[in-house]
């Protein structure tokens, strides 16, 4: 199944054909370095990209977001999201280099432009970003503490800046200890594949 053309009818040859090679990128490093556990790198297209590309179910970024991925790992959400987002800035942090490394050499041959990366704590960033995502990075609430210091207030998007989680599991109570407003979307809602039951979307904004 082509999860992309799939889930997001409108993508243009160029996405599509990006996304395809991406799988085959990782594939590649995978064989060589552990970006991806083992037993998920067969099921890459659904666990990682389109996971990742829950976000654009909600959000459709205007030209000029800029966005930060936190501890983004082999670079999700980030590498997926800059692929559907072309006009949008993405810095993708992380304190492992061989990942950073990854991540450079993957978005060099998928020619995406938008993309910078930072081998560092992404607690220890300092910089101005209208939305901060991470994946199941750490609890919610510490995730929150980490960054929420780097969003700027307001923005130009048609949902308030904040930040965007991807997280399984129950959430209630960790966003019930969190100062701010939130939002929470079952992935299931977005996709039908058994994966996505557990999975959830949170966004947090105007933080007090």
């Amino acid at each position: 199944m082509n999860f992309a053309s799939t889930y997001f009818p409108g993508l243009s040859q160029v996405q599509l054909d990006r996304f395809a090679l991406m799988e085959h990128l990782y594939r590649e490093w995978n064989a060589m370095i552990n970006v991806i556990s083992r037993k998920d790198i067969d099921q890459f297209a659904m666990r990682h990209l389109l996971h990742s590309l829950a976000i654009a179910k909600v959000f459709s970024f205007k030209p000029g977001t800029r966005l930060m991925d936190a501890g983004t790992g082999g670079g999700f959400p980030g590498v997926p999201l800059a692929v559907m987002f072309p006009e949008v800035h993405f810095t993708l942090v992380d304190s492992i280099g061989k990942k950073i490394k990854v991540i450079d050499d993957i978005s060099a041959a998928l020619e995406l432009d938008n993309i910078t990366t930072m081998n560092a704590r992404f607690e220890t960033v300092k910089g101005s970003f209208d939305f901060v995502t991470g994946r199941a990075v750490s609890k919610l609430p510490l995730f929150v503490s980490m960054v929420k210091n780097c969003i700027k207030r307001g923005g130009f998007n048609d949902l308030p800046n904040g930040i965007l989680y991807l997280t399984g599991g129950e959430t209630e109570q960790d966003i019930s200890t969190i100062r701010a407003s939130s939002t929470t979307w079952p992935i299931a809602g977005f996709f039908t594949e058994e994966y996505f039951t557990t999975k959830k979307l949170v966004h947090l904004h105007n933080f007090s």
